[in-house]
């Protein structure tokens, strides 16, 4: 910094103040020293600058289930939008649904001095990060609701998303429908599944335990439960998948068994394969920039001294309708058709 002082005639807090963005300078001496910065090279040191802030290493870790997976993807480019926005950069890592791995990975980017860490939990408590929360660490959660009620959250409407795309599919008629879930230890398809009850109760559908079926990791564990759930006596004539990978499977599975165009089907979450099938699948939408965006939003304020009691912000979900979940039921004298399993 002295030496880009000296070439553009200033002193060093002038060229602070502008490497550091600071108001209180004239345009012809931020040109100056942007003409200086170029011609020596300057790189700006932002973790000394961080570290006169009160801030580390402007850097933050973001642990997301699967990188791979679109909502995922989606809410991590929502804050690494934002980061870039405040000059702060994000290490990502998928930590799968593990336990130890959200753990160690979480104690790794600690030990690398970041300022703060969004995650989106597979363990159940997060206390392992008690000691570095009060060393000054800034965490919250992401996409689930953290059991530890000191930690800041941004969340989708889970529960209410379900519901809604379960009434949508008894406004057309349906009273037969399945549910394909996630794990119930995840929290989310937990509370999926509590919406789609909800719904059945609110229309005065009894439930039936064999139109359920939950632990469902994979696109071939959907496929091989759609088909199960379409090969009984009494099959449903409507869907509801609660995630993507999920409603992929369904999707393949309706697809084998040439009902495309006989169950409706509803998914929680953007399908990729979704836009190119007939017909195109209804969706709840979650809202993946807001969700992304608030979760880091959040994060800086806290690393900018906010000591407001922690906070779950719930963000509603939208019914987005392309098909699929518009097809009627059957008239009641037509049975519906039994699948043939393969």
């Amino acid at each position: 910094m002295r030496d880009v002082a000296s070439r553009a005639g200033v002193s060093v807090k002038t060229v602070s103040r502008v490497v550091n963005d600071e108001a209180g300078v004239t345009d012809e001496l931020v040109r100056r020293v942007t003409a200086a910065v170029t011609e020596l090279g300057y790189r700006h040191n932002l973790t000394a600058s961080h570290l006169r802030r009160g801030h580390r290493t402007a850097s933050i870790g973001v642990l997301v289930q699967d990188l791979s997976n679109e909502f995922c993807g989606a809410v991590l480019r929502a804050i690494e939008d934002r980061a870039r926005a405040e000059g702060v950069v994000v290490i990502a890592s998928s930590i799968d649904e593990d336990a130890e791995r959200e753990r160690e990975t979480a104690h790794g980017l600690v030990a690398r001095r970041i300022d703060g860490l969004i995650l989106m939990p597979a363990s159940r408590h997060q206390d392992y990060l008690d000691t570095d929360r009060a060393s000054g660490l800034a965490v919250v959660a992401v996409d689930r609701r953290p059991l530890v009620t000191e930690i800041d959250a941004v969340v989708a409407d889970n529960q209410g998303g379900a519901a809604e795309a379960v009434g949508h599919l008894i406004a057309h008629g349906h009273r037969r429908i399945a549910f394909l879930g996630d794990s119930e230890s995840i929290a989310t398809a937990a509370e999926r599944r509590d919406g789609y009850r909800m719904a059945l109760r609110a229309s005065r559908i009894g439930q039936d335990p064999a139109l359920e079926r939950m632990d469902l990791r994979t696109t071939e564990d959907a496929t091989r439960a759609t088909h199960e759930v379409l090969g009984l006596d009494d099959p449903p004539t409507a869907i509801f998948a609660a995630r993507n990978v999920i409603c992929t499977g369904a999707v393949v599975a309706l697809q084998q068994l040439s009902l495309s165009g006989t169950v409706a089907l509803v998914g929680f979450d953007e399908v990729a394969i979704g836009e190119f099938v007939e017909p195109r699948v209804t969706v709840v939408r979650q809202d993946t920039h807001t969700i992304g965006a608030n979760a880091f939003d959040r994060l800086l304020a806290r690393l900018d001294g906010d000591q407001a009691p922690a906070s779950i912000e719930v963000v509603p979900t939208t019914l987005v309708k392309r098909g699929s979940g518009e097809i009627r039921a059957p008239r009641k004298s037509a049975k519906p058709r039994r699948a043939v399993r393969r």
